[in-house]
């Protein structure tokens, strides 16, 4: 079966549908979502992407990203990658969106309307290892400094996002 992905405008208004490969390999601008879930603690839990993923492996990112299928919402595509991912389940939030762009060494261009989704949660990850290589609850002040001096270390996406995502947790936990 091929993995569809929506394509949309700048306004994330649907334009099409795409074969996902196809659409990283043209660099059409497309719909994506980005979890971040948070612990009772204040902790972000963030991945590493396993050694086999198409693009950015064996970097750190936050707890989920992927793309909604045609006919499906971004909070019900995110709550299934959780679960497809991470092994977890949980109510999330629509917190903001973003596009960015950026090309990959293997050729494949990156082009999404991202919608940040945040959660809480203490349940224990249990990562797809086909997905995943190892998971940590970090504090996103360590996060912040990390990436100023190891930003190569991290995905595209989560440098983006991470600084409007910690806009964001403030008023999460009171």
């Amino acid at each position: 079966m091929l993995d569809m992905v929506i394509l949309v405008d700048e306004n994330d208004r649907e334009t099409g549908t795409m074969e996902k490969m196809e659409a990283h390999m043209k660099g059409l601008l497309h719909r994506a979502f980005s979890v971040f879930i948070m612990n009772s603690s204040g902790k972000l839990l963030l991945q590493k992407r396993a050694s086999g993923k198409y693009h950015s492996p064996g970097l750190w990112t936050n707890t989920c990203c992927s793309h909604p299928r045609p006919g499906e919402s971004v909070n019900d595509a995110a709550i299934r990658r959780m679960f497809e991912e991470m092994g977890m389940t949980g109510p999330l939030k629509h917190s903001f969106s973003f596009i960015y762009r950026a090309e990959f060494d293997n050729g494949l261009i990156e082009h999404e309307f991202d919608h940040v989704l945040i959660g809480v949660s203490d349940d224990e990850p249990v990562p797809d290892i086909d997905e995943v290589a190892d998971f940590e609850y970090l504090d996103p002040g360590f996060i912040s400094e990390d990436i100023k001096v190891n930003p190569e270390k991290y995905t595209v996406w989560f440098r983006i996002a991470f600084p409007k995502v910690k806009d964001h947790l403030a008023g999460i936990l009171v």
